[in-house]
């Protein structure tokens, strides 16, 4: 059984407030979990320590399973000083995207071609 550790959506609209679950990876997100192990609620400022509540013991007691966090877990988790920090790059991330990428093209185009008819 692939195990997740992972978020589970409650709240209303616009309101969001997560779980910290322990679930299985075919389960859907808000649906069936094993474990309650904390909570996430967003709303709360970056440096309230209600923002992100966990389990310490029984997060590591799924992670000694074989649990897979999440990424989001896993920051909160680097966060706690339970994991190690990884190294993340996106190089795609400040590249235009193609339609961005399209219209820029037109635009020198018609540049060039302005340019050879003066």
């Amino acid at each position: 059984m692939a195990m997740k550790i992972r978020l589970s959506r409650g709240g209303s609209k616009k309101r969001p407030h997560y779980a910290i679950v322990a679930a299985d990876s075919r389960m859907p997100r808000d649906g069936r979990f094993l474990e309650k192990l904390g909570t996430y609620n967003p709303l709360l400022p970056k440096g309230d320590e209600r923002r992100v509540q966990m389990n310490v013991e029984r997060v590591q007691f799924w992670l000694s399973k074989g649990a897979q966090p999440t990424d989001r877990i896993q920051r909160f988790l680097e966060n706690a000083g339970l994991a190690e920090k990884k190294e993340r790059s996106n190089p795609k991330k400040g590249t235009p995207g193609k339609a961005a990428q399209d219209r820029a093209a037109a635009k020198a185009e018609k540049a060039a071609a302005g340019a050879e008819a003066e």
